[in-house]
C-alpha cells in the first residue's frame, strides 16, 4: 500500500533517457509505438504548426521522457513516451511571467476515496493522457522539432506552439 511509484513500476531494466537510447534499445518497437502515439495525440489536438522562425525570436528545446508501466505482477503493461519542452531554460521576467499546472495531490485523492467509501459509491479510473494539451497559449512560443521526427524538407522550420505541453 505504501510503495512509491518508482518501486512499483520498475521492471529490472532502466528506461531510456534519450531518443538515441530508444533507437538502440531491445524494446525499440514498443518505444517507437509509444512515441508515435504521443505525436499522433499532439497532431490530433493541433498542438503546433511548423513555421519559419521569425528574426529575433528564440526557440525552447524539447526532450523525450520514457517510462515503463507495469501491472501488479510486474509484467510490462505499457510503454509511455512524453514530449516536453525544456522550460527550465527560460528566465523569469524575460521568457515567462508565470507557470501553472493543475495536478492532484495525495490528500485530494484520500478525500475522494473517503467519500466513495462513506456513501458506497462506485469509482472508475481513466487515463486522461492528453488532458494537459487542452490549454491554449496566448503568447508566441517556439520549440525545436522533436529528436528523430524532424520533417524532411522542413529542417529549417520550428514548432509554433498553439497549446501548452509538458515542461
Amino acid at each position: 500500500m505504501y510503495l512509491q511509484e518508482h518501486e512499483f513500476n520498475s521492471v529490472g531494466s532502466t528506461d531510456p533517457v534519450s531518443f538515441h537510447e530508444v533507437t538502440s534499445n531491445s524494446d525499440h518497437f514498443h518505444w517507437m509505438t509509444a512515441i508515435v502515439d504521443e505525436l499522433d495525440s499532439m497532431k490530433k489536438n493541433g498542438v503546433w504548426d511548423l513555421v519559419v522562425l521569425l528574426a529575433g525570436c528564440k526557440t525552447v528545446s524539447c526532450k523525450w521522457v520514457f517510462k515503463t508501466k507495469c501491472n501488479v505482477n510486474r509484467d510490462v503493461e505499457r510503454y509511455k513516451a512524453k514530449l516536453l519542452t525544456k522550460g527550465y531554460n527560460q528566465r523569469e521576467g524575460i521568457n515567462f511571467k508565470e507557470t501553472f499546472s493543475p495536478v492532484s495531490i495525495k490528500d485530494s485523492f484520500r478525500v475522494v476515496m473517503a467519500f466513495v467509501a462513506h456513501f458506497d459509491l462506485e469509482l472508475h479510473q481513466m487515463d486522461a493522457k492528453t488532458s494537459f494539451l487542452n490549454g491554449d497559449l496566448f503568447k508566441e512560443v517556439y520549440m525545436d522539432q522533436p529528436d528523430g521526427f524532424v520533417e524532411s524538407g522542413k529542417r529549417h522550420m520550428v514548432c509554433k506552439l498553439r497549446k501548452s505541453i509538458y515542461g
